[in-house]
């Protein structure tokens, strides 16, 4: 299979994107040490730095530094502030470890747990009325996904996609054949199905559309894994599930490989060792969806790098 180069930026260093933010040593100490922690946009609808507020807190208290945070435009802006150095800490995607890993530019610091589980799943949905009943008629159809290098929203739906004999063409740095996409965030890419006539479908990852779709839907597997599905169904419009993937690995905490600063073992123990009291906040307005983080490491994505290669994908440098 001829492999496609994927994970391509030409953003320089300097002009990511970023949008940032600090938080501020809460230890009381003046002299702390700054991390820059850099976070992936996922939802448009969510302000990921207020969400990431409880981990922030618990980080600077246990670690005595002062966390700096950024927002990275999408997620190949946030391997490159990895890269370059601009930032030691990120919330990636599993295809950012495995690129920045084949780059030796990070490590995996922690897998992130919510709820007990550590996977996740991808949907395909569609809205109830529509006149689709499977992936295979979405040929010809207009697809949204999330951001191109997102695991759930983008990489495991064509897979599934391409599994149901759709030619996925390009996709998802080009243009695929039996069907077009559009790629933005998982949120948006739910909204643009319910919201757009021409958008039949979205993949996105389970967490952005499962209260849409009914319970009596969800697979098996689903409901082993999945911590939200008690609250499926549980908002309009409903959306009809086509497929759910495999269970996949959820998404890592990633560190600079040669970031050598005396505060990385404390960073790292004050990570692995954060309860669910530390990092969720059930007042907050954005409620952080993982309630620890456990030891793990570019191995465990292998299911991940099973599906880029079945797409004949090659992660290229950023």
């Amino acid at each position: 299979m001829e492999r496609r180069t994927f994970l391509t930026s030409t953003a320089a260093v300097g002009t990511l994107g970023l949008t940032a933010g600090c938080i501020g040593n809460l230890s009381g100490g003046g002299n702390s040490e700054t991390v820059n922690f850099i976070l992936s946009p996922a939802e448009s609808d969510v302000d990921v730095q207020q969400q990431y507020e409880p981990l922030f807190t618990h980080l600077e208290e246990e670690a005595g530094v002062t966390i700096e945070s950024n927002v990275a435009k999408d997620y190949a802006a946030v391997l490159q502030a990895l890269d370059s150095g601009q930032a030691d800490i990120a919330d990636a995607a599993p295809a950012v470890a495995i690129e920045g890993d084949n780059q030796g530019s990070t490590d995996v610091m922690g897998i992130r747990v919510a709820y007990g589980a550590a996977k996740y799943f991808s949907f395909i949905t569609t809205l109830a009325d529509n006149d689709i009943e499977s992936l295979e008629d979405l040929e010809g159809e207009t697809i949204a996904f999330a951001d191109s290098l997102s695991t759930s929203g983008s990489l495991f739906p064509l897979y599934m996609l391409s599994q149901a004999g759709l030619d996925v063409g390009d996709a998802p740095q080009g243009d695929p054949v039996d069907f077009k996409g559009q790629w933005s965030d998982h949120s948006t890419a739910r909204e643009t199905l319910v919201n757009r006539d021409p958008v039949m479908a979205a993949g996105t990852g389970a967490f952005s559309t499962i209260t849409h779709v009914p319970k009596s839907q969800l697979p098996d597997r689903v409901k082993k894994y999945n911590p939200s599905v008690e609250d499926a169904g549980s908002e309009d419009p409903q959306l009809d599930l086509l497929q759910a993937s495999d269970p996949i690995p959820r998404a890592p905490i990633l560190v600079r490989r040669d970031w050598e600063a005396d505060a990385r073992d404390g960073v790292r123990e004050a990570l692995l060792n954060a309860e669910e009291s530390d990092l969720v906040d059930e007042n907050a307005e954005e409620e952080l969806w993982f309630t620890g983080v456990n030891e793990g490491s570019v191995s465990d994505y292998e299911p991940v790098q099973k599906v880029i290669d079945e797409l004949g994908l090659e992660l290229g440098q950023v």
